[in-house]
């Protein structure tokens, strides 16, 4: 049995690498969850159905310091105040049941990290066994702890945070404090944070918010986007094998490996018809989060009462078309996906190198009327990366690897939109996502790429190419003035949506390199 003496916890009850049954039969028995009609846990994460970006912060010290982009995105935190709440978490766990689990993070062996969480409720336990990867610790070695306790309220006065829930994560310490958030996507997103930092500083190597599948022929292809543009669904495909959903790294020999052990998807509005493979995926040892089911405990995906962002967490295996162990050879496709609720940016566009640089650095989707209170009209949101929540280090640091990497491995970047066609939120429709995934098996297979050869429309503000026709699309759904049914208010639009693109880019001009300047909207 181990102990957890080192941490300070003493006296509790320790439930070690429990197996996925043992912990729905806890979650279940202690009232913490119930069972779908599927026998699938279905859990409430309360308070928090997704991330506080504004109480995440990391530990700014020596090692910090002078490498971490600070800011509103990456706050500072005093190390004193650190160990204080590292005491106070000790204390406060100390002789309670908890659920200790020793893991690691990425498939690569050269650059892998050996994790122990200590959890304190047992559905976050059942968290980390389907998202991380399964392995003891056989030598007991730790690189990295996660202390998560959601029912542990801090004084913010007292511990010097703005609000009672907080996320630290300490790179001296190599560990990462979760408290008062029982929202389980604290925990791999802290881990993904820690990667973001020390992959490119210690090893050069590329982390991406991304998901990755692979041909038959072994033709590896990146889907990068934010949360809602389609990452997970696009890249779960019955004709690909999926390598990951959501965080990868690419490394000096050229392969693209997961960070993670399983998958993290969306379930609102989901369906059998649209999504079978995640539907089938959803089977005893997945958790459910935050959905809505009857009397009889068949879940509603279409209901979004408790939240946008009801999720569900799967072991990888659950997709029987992956790929173990989660590698891929170097990308042939990169798709940057948005999901322009200005109904403006065409279906599909093809991005010179610089202007990948532009719009990786941008990480361009939109927040909808009706997600987040004050919301009437579209509003442009920009993630530099397509993920600053989880980047420590300045975006053009990462930028500049990805360049250097689309240069020498002569990889082709598309820009993805799989928001509106035919104008805006509330007046145009949303691409349906069979013309999407029709799109995207024309670019993988070649076909988009050979049909338009030479023949490409340069855009006359952003100025990436635009293919003319594609295979099982309707060739006027490739065109937004084709779609709508003013060009005046399309040009205005298009205008306005430039320049929010050269108002968000002006905090990184000074310090990104001549070719990402280059790759920007013309007016």
């Amino acid at each position: 049995m181990i102990s957890l003496d080192q941490y300070k916890i003493t006296d509790s009850k320790i439930h070690y690498n429990s197996d996925p049954k043992d912990l729905y039969n806890i979650t279940f028995s202690k009232g913490l969850g119930t069972l779908t009609s599927d026998g699938i846990l279905s859990v409430s994460t309360g308070k928090f159905t997704g991330r506080s970006p504004k109480d995440r912060y990391i530990v700014k010290d020596e090692k910090t310091k002078n490498k971490v982009w600070w800011g509103d995105i990456n706050r500072p935190f005093d190390e004193i105040l650190f160990s204080k709440i590292e005491d106070k978490l000790s204390k406060y766990l100390s002789g309670k049941n908890l659920f200790v689990r020793d893991c690691s993070a990425c498939a690569s062996k050269n650059s892998q990290i050996k994790i122990r969480t200590i959890c304190e409720l047992p559905w976050n336990d059942l968290f980390v066994h389907n998202m991380f990867l399964r392995d003891s610790l056989e030598d007991k070695q730790v690189d990295w702890t996660i202390i998560c306790a959601p029912n542990f309220i801090g004084n913010s006065e007292e511990i010097g945070t703005d609000n009672s829930n907080f996320s630290i994560i300490n790179f001296s310490k190599k560990k990462i404090l979760i408290g008062g958030t029982a929202y389980t996507g604290e925990i791999k997103k802290g881990i993904f944070s820690v990667l973001n930092f020390s992959l490119p500083v210690n090893e050069n190597i590329l982390p991406m918010h991304c998901s990755a599948n692979t041909s038959e022929k072994g033709e590896t292809s990146i889907f990068f986007g934010l949360s809602g543009t389609g990452k997970t669904t696009l890249s779960t495909d019955k004709n690909r094998k999926l390598i990951g959903d959501d965080e990868h790294g690419w490394n000096s020999d050229n392969t693209i490996f997961n960070f993670e052990g399983g998958c993290y998807a969306k379930v609102l509005n989901l369906s059998r018809e649209k999504e079978p493979d995640i539907y089938n995926a959803i089977r005893p040892s997945a958790l459910l989060e935050n959905v809505i089911t009857d009397k009889n405990g068949v879940v509603d995906y279409n209901d979004s009462s408790i939240s946008q962002n009801s999720r569900v967490s799967y072991p990888i295996h659950h997709i029987k078309n992956s790929v173990y162990p989660s590698f891929g050879s170097n990308p042939k496709n990169i798709f940057f996906l948005t999901a322009d609720a200005f109904g403006v940016l065409p279906p599909i566009s093809k991005l010179s190198p610089s202007q990948a640089a532009y719009h990786f650095i941008s990480g361009y989707t939109s927040k909808l009327a009706g997600t987040e209170v004050g919301i009437n009209d579209p509003i442009p949101n920009f993630s530099a990366c397509f993920g600053a929540p989880f980047m420590p280090l300045h975006p053009g640091i990462y930028a500049n690897m990805l360049t250097d990497k689309i240069n020498n491995c002569d990889v082709n970047v598309w820009l993805v939109n799989t928001g509106w066609i035919g104008g805006p939120f509330g007046v145009g429709k949303r691409i349906s996502l069979k013309y999407t995934r029709n799109i995207i098996d024309a670019v993988n297979n070649g076909e988009l790429h050979k049909l338009n050869h030479g023949k490409y429309r340069e855009h006359s503000i952003f100025k990436f190419k635009i293919p003319i026709v594609c295979p099982k699309v309707p060739s006027n759904i490739l065109s937004q003035k084709e779609m709508w049914k003013d060009d005046k208010k399309l040009y205005n639009s298009l205008v306005d949506l430039a320049n929010h693109f050269k108002n968000n880019f002006d905090k990184y001009k000074k310090d990104v390199s001549v070719d990402a300047l280059k790759g920007g909207p013309v007016l």
